[in-house]
């Protein structure tokens, strides 16, 4: 049976960095002063430094967090306007993306298309606007994966998988995009403030084949942690999307891989491998507290989760796209032959991960 291969990835972020935007538009909403000092030292320990959205920064954060006064005090959008603002704005991110894989020529070889987002709903969808805007084959074979969070990058990568090993001649297309900062509440929670910290819009696009070059897909493995299903949640409110990212995630995360790395069998996700086994990490990069659960869960070296740690100082969490610029980094700068294991975390609480080897 073929193997499946993420033969490219492309990347992109929007132009307008507003990771300082946010800091000061937000430490407006929190009346205490414990609050603010809390959520200011979260800010400094953080790990991130850039965060990009499609909404420019207001010049005056005392009426507006953005220029169109689409947050603006006391009257921030509502759904429908936030739904608008994806349908407009989604496939010029994902276009770029895609231009960067450096394929035009080939587009026409593309047979199939996976796309997965939590951050917007259309229909027609991404996927068909992506084929219009791109003129590609209207005959190719579309699936969606949508409100998955942020392991939605490993689910989208599985269909590809599956897609490839059954047909394969079949060349496909994975887009991960989210528009995340589109979801900002207007609340004084310090909670739901610390949880919109960490989100940023972004978007990758992967070529898997059968082509052996690049990334080598291996196995797929899932692990639902028992009592967690209400630590992570993403609901459809009347102003956005309504985050609880729980402050036990973290805790949960890490005890779940200590009981993992300790199975000496092939039904955990290690597969019956130590961990020393494992060349390389390609871990959602969630939050830094995320980063160091799983660091501490598996005893890893402190330079193991680099490329993770990396990718969240630069973008901050992008949802399902941010594991592709992990993996991106990783294929551009890791060792060929190496082996690997990705991880993503979303709700449920899920841990999907795979197994993967650097084509040499």
């Amino acid at each position: 049976m073929a193997g499946a291969y993420i033969n490219r990835i492309g990347t992109a972020v929007p132009e307008h960095d507003v990771h300082q935007t946010f800091i000061g538009f937000m430490d407006g909403f929190l009346p205490e002063r414990k609050d603010k000092l809390l959520f200011r030292r979260m800010v400094q320990r953080s790990g991130i430094e850039h965060r990009y959205s499609t909404l420019a920064p207001s010049e005056n954060l005392d009426v507006s967090a953005d220029r169109e006064g689409f947050f603006q005090t006391g009257q921030f959008a509502g759904t429908a306007t936030r739904m608008q603002r994806f349908e407009s704005h989604a496939v010029d991110l994902a276009e770029q993306a895609i231009e960067a894989l450096g394929m035009e020529e080939d587009l026409p070889t593309i047979t199939h298309m996976v796309v997965a987002s939590c951050t917007g709903f259309t229909a027609p969808g991404l996927d068909q606007q992506i084929m219009e805007r791109l003129a590609l084959n209207p005959s190719i074979e579309r699936t969606m994966v949508g409100f998955m969070g942020c392991a939605a990058a490993v689910n989208a990568l599985k269909v590809a998988h599956h897609i490839v090993r059954s047909e394969p001649s079949a060349r496909v297309l994975v887009v991960n995009l989210e528009l995340c900062t589109l979801h900002l509440q207007e609340t004084s929670d310090l909670e739901v403030i610390l949880s919109a910290l960490l989100f940023g819009d972004g978007c990758a696009a992967s070529l898997v084949s059968a082509e052996p070059r690049g990334i080598a897909l291996k196995d797929f493995r899932v692990v639902t942690i028992p009592g967690t299903r209400d630590l992570i949640t993403w609901r459809i409110g009347d102003a956005g999307f309504e985050m609880s990212l729980s402050g036990e995630v973290p805790q949960q995360i890490a005890k779940a891989l200590r009981h993992e790395a300790m199975r000496n069998d092939d039904g955990g996700i290690l597969r019956g491998q130590h961990k020393d086994d494992v060349d390389l990490w390609a871990v959602h990069a969630g939050g830094r507290t995320i980063l160091d659960a799983v660091e501490q869960g598996l005893e890893l070296a402190p330079d193991a989760l680099n490329w993770s740690r990396g990718v969240l100082r630069d973008f901050g969490n992008m949802s399902s796209a941010t594991l592709m610029f992990v993996l991106s980094r990783i294929m551009q700068g890791a060792r060929p032959s190496s082996s690997g294991l990705g991880m993503a975390f979303g709700p449920g609480l899920v841990a999907e991960t795979f197994r993967f080897n650097l084509a040499g």
